[in-house]
This record gives C-alpha cells, structure tokens and sequence, in this order.
C-alpha cells in the first residue's frame, strides 16, 4: 500500500483522436504529434515511463523496458474541458455538456451582472484573452466597464487591469456571478483574467482566480479526506473542484513554479495525494496554437521529472494523465477531443494496460491508498 501518491495532469496533453472525435469535429487531433513535428520535443523520461510505446507517439525513441504501466484513456463525459475533465479523472461522468455560449451570454443575464456589481459590462463574447484586452482596454480605463467574454469552452470570463480596477473588485464580481450562473447557466468556472501595462502593451499576470461549480457528487479528494488522508492541490487543482475535499493548497503562476512546488512535496512528509495540474500547456500553448513552446514546456516539464525519480521513495506511486486535448497544430483554437497517456510508475503494475477510461484513475488512486472506491 502506498504512504503517497502523485497524480499529475499536464493539462490539455493528448495523444491522437478519441473514438468519438468526429462527433466534436476534432478527427485527425494529435497534440503529442504536433509537438514532435516541431523537431524541439525532448522527452528521454516520460519515454521511459512508457509515452513513446502508445499510439500516436510515433517518432518518439522508444525504450526497450519501460520502468511502469502505461496506456491510454478516452472520456467519457459529454465534453472536452478541465472541468468535466478532472471530475471524470476523479469519478464522475458528466452525461451532458456545460453550457457555453457561442453568441455571448443572454442580455438579461448582463443586465443584471451590470446591476449588481454597479459596472457597464463591454464585449460579451467569444473572445481571445489577449485580443479581447486589446480591443477594450480603453472602455475599461475611461468608464470603468468590465470585460466580459467567454469561449468554446464553458467559462464566463471577466478581464481586469489590476491598477484601473483593482483585484479585489474583480474578485468581488467573480463572486457575484458565479452566484447568478447558476441552473441552465452553471457555466463550468468563472474567471478573473487580471492584466496590467499601458496601451498597447498590456500583460495578463498571474493573479487569474477560477471560481467552478461545486462537484456535482462526491469526488476523489473529498473521498480521501473523509479517510483522513492530505490532499495537497498545486496551481489551480483547489479552483477546479471548488476547495472540495482539498486539505492544503499551492496556486501557482504557472507550469515552472508548479514544478518546483512539486519537487518541494516530494521531499517531504504527508499521507495522502499530491495532486498536480500544469495548465500553461493548455493557456499558453495549445489555445494559442503554439506547437514550439508547447513542445519546449513539455521537455521542461521532462527534465523536472528526472529530477522527481529520484525522491520518490519505494511505497509511493506516480501517475501523470491529461484532462482533454489542445493540439497546437489544429485548426481554431478550441480544446481537442482526444486519448489522453497514462503513465505510472511504483507498485507492481508493469507494462502495457488496456486501454481505460478517465475514471481508472480514481480508482488507481483509491486502491493504491487503500481506500475503498
């Protein structure tokens, strides 16, 4: 039985399309694909945790032992985003999409969003996060409007200068509408995109706060804390499931202060799960079609990993998965349904595993803690 696991979602990592693509226009999606055609991809250790022996890995060096069980998972959940992601990760399948809002959301809903926070509210669509603080910072600056705007996934986002507005206010309006998106409006998470600068050079900082739905059954990390074990989120894992179940919290700004946090937990005492979401894959690479910073993100990452073999002791265990796709390489700029790896290492589980669905992983978990699933 194992004292700790590490469960770690390099967020949007998949690896060819799922049986189901077509479905969410996404066949032919590989992220993993993308990343090797770039010719930068270095990844000697998660080729030795099994990566390049899975469908859609072609062109990785393969290694003639793997040191752990590795294969492949597909969602079941009706969607393709980190929230329904983890919850199926974590047990839970979600029969039917979040909503989203491909037209902006309903007048009547701003009206009264605008009501009670006391801002005009600009936008109010489909928007890129950078483009969209581009084309109305200045209504922002001048009038004090919030910047409203969501995307292909089920987001209900607000843009923020941190100085213009403030983080505090921006919160405090998160909070009031993730209050009235509720019902036939629960979007997925509402989030603050903080930014700072002055036209036209402004930076989204590291200050974005994501306030989701409440776990819609109960999940992993509130199974494990009722067993008494930690559950130690890092960077937005807290955020996603709503602080449910979560005994200690590391948000962070992005993949590379993740990673030192992760080497930190290893090198310490707990009982429990250390659970690990690297989103800048996801933000910074996928969503904005950038195969080469992708692939440079996911050899760091490899490099960290190196470093993490070695504090692991003989009674851990580690896994590392994905929540959805984002292939750099397809067209638009929406999440990509997709088979997503599973790599482990620890325990006695060796070699190739049949393909699985996300839900395996909750109960890897649970058994390797031993807590009934």
């Amino acid at each position: 039985m194992a004292k700790r696991v590490f469960l770690i979602v390099l967020d949007s990592f998949g690896i060819g399309h799922a049986p189901d693509a077509a479905e969410f226009g996404d066949r032919g999606a590989n992220t993993l694909r993308s990343c090797i055609a770039t010719g930068r991809l270095s990844v000697p250790h998660l080729c030795r945790m099994g990566l390049s022996h899975l469908p859609g890995a072609e062109g990785l060096p393969r290694v003639e032992a793997p040191m752990g069980a590795y294969g492949r998972l597909r969602e079941l959940s009706r969607g393709k985003d980190t929230t329904v992601g983890h919850w199926e990760l974590c047990g839970h399948v979600s029969p039917a999409p979040l909503p989203t809002y491909p037209e902006g959301f309903p007048p009547e809903l701003i009206a009264e969003f605008s009501r009670r926070t006391g801002h005009e509210v600009v936008c109010n669509l489909p928007y890129s996060g950078t483009a969209v603080i581009e084309d109305y910072w200045q209504a922002q600056r001048e009038r004090g409007a919030l910047i409203v705007y969501t995307s292909a996934d089920s987001v209900f986002q607000i843009a923020a200068h941190e100085e213009w507005i403030g983080l505090d206010e921006l919160y405090r309006c998160c909070r009031i509408a993730r209050e009235l998106l509720t019902g036939a409006h629960g979007v997925g998470r509402v989030i603050a995109r903080p930014y700072v600068g002055e036209p036209p050079h402004f930076t989204r900082t590291g200050n974005r706060h994501d306030y989701s739905l409440l776990p819609p059954a109960v999940l992993l990390p509130e199974r494990l804390q009722r067993a008494g074990l930690d559950v130690i989120g890092v960077g937005k894992i807290s955020d996603i499931f709503a602080g449910v179940g979560i005994t200690e919290s590391h948000p962070t700004s992005g993949n590379a202060e993740g990673q030192a946090r992760l080497l930190e937990l290893a090198g310490r005492e707990f009982h429990g799960l250390c659970f690990v979401n690297l989103v800048d894959f996801d933000s910074k690479y996928g969503h904005r079609r950038d195969a080469v910073g992708y692939a440079e993100a996911l050899s760091a990452f490899d490099e960290t990993l190196g470093r993490l073999f070695p504090l692991l002791r003989p009674d851990d265990r580690l896994l590392i998965t994905a929540d959805h796709g984002c292939d750099p390489g397809y067209s638009g700029t929406d999440h990509t349904r997709e088979m997503v790896p599973l790599l482990t290492a620890g325990g006695e589980m060796q070699g190739r595993m049949p393909d699985g669905v996300f839900a395996d992983v909750a109960r890897m978990v649970e058994e390797a803690l031993g807590v009934d699933s």
